[in-house]
């Protein structure tokens, strides 16, 4: 199988054989690798995918993308529309109904409490809820009855599915996290781990940046699934590693993100064990620009949170940096088919993806004037151009990562030739990712001035990221370092713009808009794109039901895997 057929469009999927299901749990044990470890299983305390996905095993939202990004009914009994009175015709309100009989794995009944009572977890001011923008808004979630929830909003939302949709919106159970509200929430070590859920599998045993084992749910809505009994799920290492643990060895079924030069992974699949799987999405490999201070000699109320960079807040600087930059080479050695030169924050859906820029030849002459008439020379002679008097020198960080490590060391001599000195560090994607509060090394915390990582969002619609910008989802010591707008970007006209996507009606409306918000957000030097990645996946000859899902969870069917015989 060819990476390039799987690129244009072949997503690899596998017909469901009647019998696939004839018994729950008759298949054994499934064995997946995420090289990005999980560091918890509740998306509402972590940022980071792998988190969320891990999570996606055990517990569920109210509804999701299909591989297609349309969105589907999960513990909903249906979408909520207009048209069916699920939305108010003021657009202030959507109703959900839950599907009846489901149970959570500890046996007891889903109700409208549980969803009401995850509102009141993400919303409550000193939870540091890593997921609140999809709770912007809100000022009301009520249970009408056991098996209906309200949510009501300050103004008319057209688009009022933020709040339990998708991946990173799943419902806690109520009983179970009772107790760790508010500040609590990060103490609460063994639900987090272990959170009770209505998905296919139960967590036995977590043990954070290392491995996770689950058994299938007995009681799983669905009589005959899961198909597994059991599911390893391994992590760390690095992305070769898992890689070749499927399409070599085989002794993993399931390998994620395999974020691997194109060459690698060809190597690989002539292994014979597996197959890459593949589908672009909007997953945006990108830099981001500190618009604070990083200093270590700051305090640490201070240090990434005190505004004003010392120079990459001038757009001289960060255009000059992004000019410098050969996006086409990187796209070449680190992706191949799987990734195109972007220059936006939201390449895809189609109907979102910003025209304005034009990123795609290096240049850097002009990136030199830029700097050269901005008043940043080099003075001394040394190479290295100041700003202030101080050498314009800067820490570049990224997880630990072989493209991600080429693409620095290319980045690095090419601001070199700029005249800006770049210190390079890598620190393992577990940790990065990881989310700890207690950590100086994770994205969120940003002890550094430029840092390197991609991410995306689920579903078709881009208001809930984009909200992603908004001065107020800065992460900070009073948020116990949660927060998405990891760049600490903040610009009045942003928040403006955002408020009136909230309540914008219309595809070809709300897609100006969403331009504009990724426009402001790169001209202003929010980020640099890079490349416009394909998310690339692989899974064993043997493993059945796969269907990669770019606009939401991978193992958002899980329940529906089984082994081929």
């Amino acid at each position: 199988m060819k990476l390039k057929s799987l690129l244009l469009g072949a997503i690899a999927t596998t017909a469901l054989s009647p019998a696939a299901f004839a018994e729950r749990g008759s298949d054994g044990q499934v064995n997946l690798i995420l090289w990005q470890a999980p560091s918890i299983l509740n998306p509402y305390l972590s940022g980071g995918t792998k988190d969320s996905l891990a999570a996606s095993l055990v517990i569920e939202p109210l509804a999701r993308y299909d591989p297609n990004g349309k969105m589907v009914p999960y513990l909903a009994s249906e979408i909520p529309t207009l048209e069916n009175g699920g939305i108010s015709e003021d657009l202030t309100q959507i109703t959900w109904k839950l599907r009846p009989g489901v149970k959570w794995s500890d046996g007891t009944d889903v109700t409208a409490q549980d969803v009401k009572f995850t509102a009141d977890y993400c919303m409550d001011p000193e939870g540091g809820c890593a997921q609140l923008r999809f709770f912007e808004g809100i000022t009301e979630v009520a249970a009408l009855d056991a098996l209906t929830v309200r949510i009501t909003y300050e103004k008319p939302t057209p688009f009022p599915y933020g709040a339990f949709v998708g991946v990173e919106s799943p419902i806690l159970q109520k009983a179970q996290f009772a107790n760790c509200t508010g500040a609590r929430a990060p103490e609460c070590t063994a639900e987090n781990f272990g959170p009770i859920g209505t998905g296919p599998f139960v967590v036995d045993e977590f043990k954070p940046n290392d491995v996770v084992t689950f058994s299938a749910n007995n009681n799983y809505r669905d009589a005959a699934k899961p198909a597994f009994a059991k599911v390893l799920l391994k992590g760390g290492g690095d992305a070769t590693a898992a890689g070749r643990a499927v399409m070599e060895t085989g002794e993993f079924d399931y390998a994620w993100n395999l974020q691997l030069a194109p060459d690698v992974i060809a190597q690989m699949e002539a292994g014979g064990k597996g197959k890459p799987v593949a589908g672009f999405g909007p997953l945006v490999e990108r830099i981001m620009i500190n618009q604070t201070d990083p200093s270590p000699e700051l305090g640490p109320d201070e240090r990434s949170v005190k505004r004003g960079h010392p120079f990459l807040n001038d757009p001289a600087v960060y255009n000059a940096m992004s000019l410098a930059i050969d996006r086409p080479l990187l796209v070449e050695i680190g992706y191949g088919q799987a990734g195109k030169v972007t220059c936006n924050w939201v390449p895809a859906p189609a109907a979102y993806n910003s025209e304005t820029f034009d990123c795609a030849t290096q240049d850097l002459a002009a990136a030199n004037k830029l700097l050269d008439d901005a008043g940043y020379l080099d003075t001394n002679g040394d190479g290295i151009r100041e700003a202030n008097g101080k050498p314009m020198k800067i820490l570049y960080q990224t997880s630990t990562n072989a493209v991600r490590q080429d693409f620095q060391a290319l980045i690095k001599q090419w601001w070199s030739e700029i005249g800006i000195d770049t210190e390079l560090r890598n620190v393992n994607a577990s940790v990065f990712f990881g989310g700890d509060p207690g950590s100086p090394d994770t994205f969120q915390k940003f002890y550094a001035d430029v840092q390197m990582y991609a991410n995306t969002f689920s579903g078709t619609d881009p208001q809930t990221y984009q909200g992603n910008g908004l001065c107020d989802k800065a992460p900070r010591p009073a948020t116990q370092w949660q927060g998405d707008n990891i760049s600490r970007f903040c610009n009045e006209e942003y928040d403006a713009l955002y408020a009136k996507l909230a309540t914008t009606a219309g595809l070809e409306a709300r897609s100006e808009i969403a331009k504009k918000l990724n426009d402001i957000m790169v001209e202003n030097g929010g980020m640099i794109p890079l490349v416009h990645r394909g998310r690339l996946s692989a899974h064993s000859n043997t493993m059945g039901g796969v269907d990669l899902n770019v606009w939401d969870s991978e193992f958002w069917n899980a329940a529906d895997w089984y082994r081929i015989k």
